[in-house]
């Protein structure tokens, strides 16, 4: 097996440290080792499996506001409201089955930050697109609001070695706010419409204001963008500390 290392300097003498684990290691070198067709597949564990449930919930989603999009049928938007929530039912469990199992897998820890991206990142900012943030201004910062889940994730698998950890070894808080938070924002939006505030109905909660231009123009922007602007402040956050239950 090949062994991956690391060199560190320490008083004159290089000091190897291991740069993965053993059972990571071994878990790469399956992958490695493994040729013929449908390797990837093969080398699936089941927790894996349920990873990639929560990726499909996402992506279902997205397609389902697509269809609300095209056709003004309320149900695909209750649909593309649902699936975010099943898919945190997914991204709960494959953890829970990982442990049951007493297996992990380097491509499961990346498989989920990519599932969660989609089902709580790409696919809300979607959902609030469908139910009336429609603007220029709106479209940016719902870009933005992406863009802050895609560097929180990517910020926890790079630095979740530095958390204080509990007896058990898991991370005792997060650093700023997970991104399964933005069902927070699902549920709001299923809210809005259920009451009918959104476009083409009542219209989106506390209306809009003009920065430049014509009303409807490209300086136009809902103040309800205010709230995704926050969340995604607090997703980039290192000073909130929010507690792991």
């Amino acid at each position: 097996m090949t062994d991956v290392r690391q060199r560190k300097q320490k008083g004159g003498a290089e000091e190897k440290k291991p740069l993965i684990d053993d059972a990571k290691l071994h878990a790469l070198q399956q992958y490695q080792d493994t040729d013929g067709h449908f390797t990837l597949v093969r080398n699936f564990r089941l927790a894996d499996l349920v990873t990639i449930m929560n990726g499909f919930c996402g992506v279902f989603s997205i397609f389902s506001s697509g269809r609300f999009l095209l056709s003004g049928d309320k149900a695909y938007l209750y649909t593309a409201l649902a699936f975010p929530l099943a898919g945190m039912m997914f991204d709960y469990m494959d953890g829970k089955v990982a442990r049951w199992m007493n297996s992990s897998s380097m491509l499961g820890q990346e498989m989920d930050s990519l599932a969660d991206l989609v089902s709580f990142g790409v696919a809300p900012s979607l959902l609030a697109f469908c139910c009336g943030l429609r603007t220029m201004i709106d479209t940016v910062i719902l870009t933005m609001f992406t863009c802050c889940g895609l560097a929180r994730l990517a910020r926890f698998n790079a630095t979740v070695a530095l958390v204080p950890k509990d007896e058990s070894g898991k991370a005792k808080y997060f650093e700023g706010l997970p991104i399964p938070s933005t069902l927070a924002l699902v549920s709001m939006l299923t809210f809005w419409t259920a009451k009918g505030w959104i476009a083409d109905e009542g219209g989106v909660p506390f209306g809009s204001v003009t920065l430049w231009g014509e009303k409807g123009g490209n300086g136009e922007v809902h103040y309800a963008c205010v709230i995704f602007a926050a969340w995604a402040a607090m997703m980039v956050s290192k000073t909130l500390k929010v507690p792991k239950p």
